[in-house]
């Protein structure tokens, strides 16, 4: 790495990695060695109030939708170049920047949007000239499970569950963005006839860099159930039947470590960034985090976060019905294969608030009180619908002979439970992906700072865990990519 670049002056070469996750935007430099030179954060139910989420999503009475405001993201990228200034971080140093993005939700931009986006006014914030650029208001998320019926419609379209997992390398989820768009083709047919383009998250963010739209990356256009994972291009077959146009509207797809292209000059203009700066294709947060954690063949991450997610490098890609399998973000002839839960730190933080009073130094002291195996007491706790495996959401408790119960005699009981269930059931299911004999895990997002945790996972999995020094791998993850993309870009 020591060939990256110092300029001649001596002046350090950083790069800028961004993850717009469910509950926040990261902002995270490296320098030219890979050590980290600054990190900020912008939480949307603390720093952005006026949007009225709830970690940082919009819960529709229906109990399904799941949306955040997408002129939220728009100003959180305000307020994190703001902080980065405050910081004192020379942001003329940056060489390149990429992002990561929550992954399956979706932008929609309304026509005229790319005209508007080429001529922003550095006097203004990006907020006070957003108004108008989308042309759906509200972004899908990927806790939206509103889109059965969709996901039904589009395995029966293609000949069935396996063959769609062929194609695309999953079977239909209801968060994945096909589903969501032609769910908005068919109930807002008019905001869909206005829009000009379909970004997901990720891609989103680089467009607001670049001012123009920015390419959906192969990694995270995996996560959208129209991408051929084997070919990289989108299925004719699925996108012909979403909705009219699609393929124009969501582009041609490209490398995650291919240059987006250079910083828009507003970006120079407002916050002195270089206008060599390159912005490098962005990608999803479990690609992301692929990066972050530097993993090789044998290798899985398990990132705890809103929602826990499994994932392992393989060479050949062999997906089945439970699980996914994504084009690998940094190798291009490479595969990941991934298990997504909807139900983690959000339902692991539910536990503790209900036994531990919300203090995760009580929940840490309960589960000191019980032993691995929790007495033959076992647990499944949705507190939203769950996707691996599909089930309603529910709290479902078992006693040592296996008979379900309402309620465990003691609150202990509860907290073993609840983080021995998670992780009981990413070990039976990595077995069904094909990810038999892990070498080691690598433990990533905001839970893995919980040692406590870590010996129940090191315990079930019966391997070695280890943690990066900082735990936000995805923004850490989008740095490294753009050091990638720079240095492909100009090497």
């Amino acid at each position: 790495m020591a060939q990256y670049p110092i300029k001649p002056d001596g002046r350090p070469t950083y790069f800028l990695g961004l993850d717009c996750s469910t509950q926040s935007l990261k902002a995270t430099i490296v320098d030219s060695r890979l050590q980290q030179v600054a990190e900020v954060v912008v939480n949307y139910d603390r720093d952005l109030p006026q949007f009225g989420t709830k970690d940082g999503v919009h819960h529709h009475s229906d109990g399904r939708t799941k949306t955040t405001p997408t002129i939220l993201f728009v100003n959180a990228i305000d307020l994190v170049l703001e902080r980065l200034v405050a910081s004192g971080v020379a942001l003329k140093e940056v060489a390149a920047i990429s992002a990561s993005g929550q992954q399956h939700g979706s932008v929609f931009w309304a026509k005229g949007a790319a005209d508007r986006l080429k001529a922003l006014d550095a006097s203004r914030r990006l907020s006070e000239q957003f108004d108008g650029l989308f042309s759906v208001p509200d972004s899908p998320l990927w806790m939206d499970s509103s889109t059965s019926r969709q996901c039904k419609d589009l395995e029966d379209h293609v000949g069935g569950a396996r063959r769609l997992t062929e194609l695309t390398g999953s079977i239909a989820y209801e968060r994945f963005t096909v589903n969501q768009i032609r769910k908005v083709y068919q109930e807002k047919p008019q905001a869909y006839a206005e829009t000009e383009r379909i970004s997901l998250v990720s891609s989103f963010v680089s467009s607001v860099f670049i001012g123009g739209y920015a390419p959906i990356d192969f990694a995270d256009g995996s996560g959208m159930n129209v991408l051929d994972i084997n070919s990289k291009t989108w299925v004719p077959e699925i996108s012909d039947w979403a909705a009219p146009d699609l393929r124009s509207k969501l582009g041609e797809p490209a490398l995650a470590h291919a240059a987006a292209g250079k910083i828009n000059s507003y970006f120079c203009d407002k916050y002195g960034f270089d206008p060599e700066a390159l912005v490098i294709n962005s990608s999803g947060d479990n690609p992301c985090s692929v990066a972050g954690m530097c993993m090789a063949v044998g290798d899985i991450t398990i990132s705890l976060g809103t929602s826990d997610t499994m994932f392992g490098l393989m060479g050949k890609a062999s997906p089945q019905l439970e699980g996914h399998v994504f084009c690998d973000p940094v190798h291009p002839d490479a595969f990941m294969a991934l298990l997504c839960y909807k139900n983690g730190s959000l339902t692991r933080e539910h536990v503790r608030d209900a036994a531990a009073d919300g203090s995760w130094d009580k929940f840490n002291e309960l589960l000191d009180l019980t032993p691995p195996g929790n007495n033959g007491k076992l647990g499944f706790y949705f507190k939203e619908f769950e996707i691996t495996p599909r089930a309603d959401a529910g709290f479902h408790r078992f006693d040592a002979n296996s008979a379900p119960v309402a309620a465990f005699p003691d609150k202990a009981d509860d907290v073993r439970a609840v983080v021995e269930g998670q992780f009981l059931s990413m070990l039976h299911h990595s077995r069904q992906i094909g990810i038999e004999h892990p070498q080691q895990i690598f433990a990533t997002g905001g839970a893995s700072s919980n040692s406590r945790i870590l010996q129940i996972l090191a315990d079930v999995f019966n391997v070695s865990v280890f943690t990066l020094t900082q735990p936000n791998s995805a923004s850490l993850g989008a740095a490294y990519r753009a050091v990638h993309g720079w240095h492909n870009q100009y090497h």
